[in-house]
Formats: C-alpha cells, structure tokens, sequence
C-alpha cells in the first residue's frame, strides 16, 4: 500500500492492481464532502436512512456518513472487493480532521466483514467483502447511494447496464445515486435503467459530477 497526501492535507491510497489512487490528488476529504455528503447524504431529507456505498476503499465516505450524518439514524452498507487490512487503514490520517470523532474511524476499521455492527449511536455498519457483480440485492431496500469504484478505464466491469439496473432496483422511490464519473456514457445508461439524472459542478479538480435520482 503506497500512502499519497493529498493538495488538502488529507490521505489517498495507491492502488497498483488498477493503477490509481482511491481519491482525487486535490484533496480526498473535500472531494467526498462534496460528492457523497453534500450531493447525497444531505440531500435527503429522512431521519433514518439504508446507506449502500459501492467501493468501500480506505472507509473515508462511511466515516464522513456517520460525523454529519450523526443526528440521523443510519445503516450503511459498504461492499468492497479488496479490502485494506486494520493496520493499513490505521496509517491514514481521516480521523485527525475530526478529533472528537476519532474513535469512529477506528471503530469502523474494526467492524468484523458479513454482518451490521453498531459504531456509535446512530450508526451501524455492514461491511461485505464480494464482487457487487455477484451480489442479489433486496428490492427498494437503499435511501442513498454512493457508487465510489474505480474509474471505467480501470474497472470498466463495474460501469455498466447490468450494475445500474440492479443498483437502480434496489433504491427506493426518490432514493438518491451519486458518482464522482461524469462522462457521457455513463449518464445515458444511468437515464435508460430509470434514474433522472443530473449534472452537477464538481469538486475542485473536477468539472462535473453526476447525481441521480429514482
């Protein structure tokens, strides 16, 4: 595992099976603020919400979910395929840029794969270590969405009808999809499962981003 920081101080992960970091070069801790909190999370507006995160990746996007989604009553899903081991992920820095809930990025690292376990009051976690290609998801069972892969250069198995379709049948009605992808292609199999989809201005370092909704 090849540690990067990042323009805004926070950590990346370099994977050399795909040749690409986890997060943006300028900056991990404001791309997923703006991609999956402030686009996804915040966007709705439900006291209690079924979270499904497609790449779990370091577990920035859950720990960032369970700091401002603290007053919310959340299960979260998270599926990764090759996961980072505890130690590796206690070398990244998340944790110091939100002190007072430091335990919960520990604690989140430290839930055991294949079952919900509680990480603080509102939050509990299921980690699955599968191929989302292999997994039979529960109809309308998600509020939010996160689909986090790696990029479709890189994992082109992940961005396709077959995925959406499922993910789309999975989400509840008015449940909310983001994705830091916005290339053309993708928003046009995203609209032709059954998601409305929008584009939306990005992050620093990107453009645009995609938002969808069911």
């Amino acid at each position: 595992m090849q540690i990067i920081t990042t323009s805004d101080g926070s950590h990346s992960v370099y994977s050399p099976q795909f040749d690409e970091a986890y997060h943006s070069s300028f900056g991990a801790m404001q791309e997923a603020e703006y991609i999956f909190i402030n686009k996804g999370l915040l966007y709705t507006a439900k006291t209690s919400l079924q979270v499904l995160e497609i790449g779990f990746g370091t577990g920035l996007n859950a720990f960032l979910t369970s700091v401002y989604g603290c007053n919310i009553s959340i299960h979260y899903t998270g599926i990764e395929r090759f996961p980072l081991s505890v130690e590796e992920a206690n070398q990244l820095n998340f944790a110091s840029f939100f002190p007072e809930q430091k335990a919960w990025f520990s604690a989140i690292h430290q839930v055991e794969w294949g079952s919900f376990q509680q990480v603080n009051d509102n939050f509990q976690l299921c980690k699955v270590q599968a191929d989302v290609l292999h997994i039979d998801f529960a109809k309308e069972q998600y509020d939010v969405v996160y689909f986090d892969a790696f990029s479709p250069e890189k994992q082109p198995e992940m961005w396709t009808e077959s995925v959406f379709t499922r993910i789309f049948e999975a989400c509840k009605p008015g449940a909310v999809f983001t994705t830091y992808c916005c290339k053309g292609y993708v928003r046009r199999l995203l609209q032709g499962v059954g998601f409305t989809v929008e584009r939306l201005p990005g992050p620093i370092g990107k453009r645009q981003i995609l938002r969808a909704i069911k």
